[in-house]
């Protein structure tokens, strides 16, 4: 499934193209036997027609595999009898050889892709449990995400993001679990399950965020104790309240974020391109005994026509050919002086290219990105945005 993560599958081979690597074991085949009944028997250049079979094992099934191997045997008995002194029974031994084991490996490759394609399959379901489907649109809120994976034959891993129409507004929920393979994403659904009941039960942030520790917790017990401070997991928590019980957007709109040692989001608007820092830091998940359960919630200004983006760390670490840090604040100024009524997801598509560009398509750790609009689209200012600086003036109150 690529909708949820937008996971962009890479360029195929034209078609041409395709079918003559398809048949290059043929053609190998052809070169080989036509440069060894021209040229003189001392060369013996067909001593390289056990190449043949053996390329086949890397494209074809098994039988078309015997079967070249088979007429590479019958080109070199011709051979032989065309030059009695080429040494044929040594070649045609190889040629055997080669044949069964080319026949053997082409079996076992075979048996690995349709292993390899029922777990694709696993982890496409396991995608669609843990990452809902984007983009999602509540009222005027327009919600849309990017995930890639920094394994080539990934399709999840420990970042996570969801959204959610709640009775107390639109409340979207991105995070990191420090580590990689099964326990990341594990820890990574519980708390996507957590926040999926929370967000419509806690009236307030600070107590989603109680949940997710609690989520956090349970799920970092079966483990062994000393690893459990290995096992956090940062989040950003935000919620766009409604108006008159509507995903509206209106002109003194704001936005309310809880940030657990996460990224702050970037919040572009009205010309100006701010980060949206916390006044006071909130304790990282599976930490709260170490660091306090005292959470802070922030109000930030977030009119119509708005796009904030929340991203992981695996954004603004990814290192480039020169070793620079991807400049994500630079890049987004940069962004919106070239685009004029852009919104989520040409925004995604945007980081997505310039990411893999700026990293050579070699990613260190996976990435996941949250782009929200309110309202309905509208023209940016013609004149560029200030430089980013942390918002000015947020102001900071417990939850209920």
């Amino acid at each position: 499934m690529t909708r949820p993560g937008r996971l962009r599958p890479r360029p195929r081979p034209r078609r041409g193209r395709g079918l003559l690597i398809l048949l290059s074991p043929v053609i190998l085949t052809a070169v080989i036997a036509s440069v060894a009944y021209t040229t003189p028997p001392s060369i013996a250049f067909s001593r390289l027609l056990p190449a043949a079979p053996a390329l086949a094992a890397a494209m074809w099934p098994v039988l078309p595999t015997v079967l070249l191997g088979t007429i590479c045997l019958g080109l070199m008995i011709g051979l032989g009898v065309a030059f009695p002194h080429l040494a044929t029974g040594y070649t045609a031994a190889g040629i055997v050889a080669v044949t069964v084991a080319a026949a053997y490996g082409s079996h076992v490759r075979l048996q690995r892709e349709r292993t390899l394609f029922q777990v694709r399959a696993v982890a496409d379901a396991a995608q669609q449990v843990v990452m809902s489907p984007m983009p999602r649109r509540f009222g005027d809120v327009e919600v849309d995400a990017l995930y890639l994976a920094a394994a080539a034959e990934s399709r999840i891993g420990g970042d996570f993001y969801e959204a959610a129409d709640t009775p107390y507004g639109v409340r979207l929920l991105i995070g990191d679990v420090r580590g990689k393979g099964l326990p990341a994403v594990g820890a990574a659904a519980a708390m996507v399950n957590s926040f999926r009941e929370a967000a419509y039960d806690e009236p307030g942030l600070g107590d989603v965020a109680r949940r997710l520790e609690a989520s956090s917790k349970r799920y970092s017990a079966a483990f062994p104790p000393e690893e459990m401070v290995e096992r956090f997991a940062t989040a950003l928590l935000v919620e766009i309240p409604h108006e008159d019980g509507r995903a509206v957007p209106h002109e003194d709109g704001h936005v309310r974020i809880l940030n657990c040692g996460h990224p702050p989001p970037l919040l572009l608007g009205r010309g100006e391109l701010r980060v949206l820092e916390p006044t006071a830091p909130s304790p990282i998940l599976s930490l709260a005994e170490l660091m306090g359960d005292q959470y802070t919630v922030d109000t930030f200004g977030f009119a119509p026509g708005g796009l904030l983006l929340l991203c992981t760390d695996g954004v603004t670490e990814a290192r480039g050919r020169d070793g620079e840090f991807f400049p994500l604040a630079d890049w987004l100024a940069d962004w919106a002086r070239r685009q004029t009524a852009a919104g989520p997801r040409e925004l995604l598509d945007g980081l997505h290219h310039d990411l893999l560009r700026h990293s050579g398509g070699a990613l260190d750790d996976d990435i996941a990105a949250l782009a929200v609009r309110l309202g309905p689209a509208r023209r940016q200012p013609s004149t560029p945005p200030r430089s980013p600086s942390p918002s000015s003036s947020p102001s900071s109150s417990p939850p209920p």
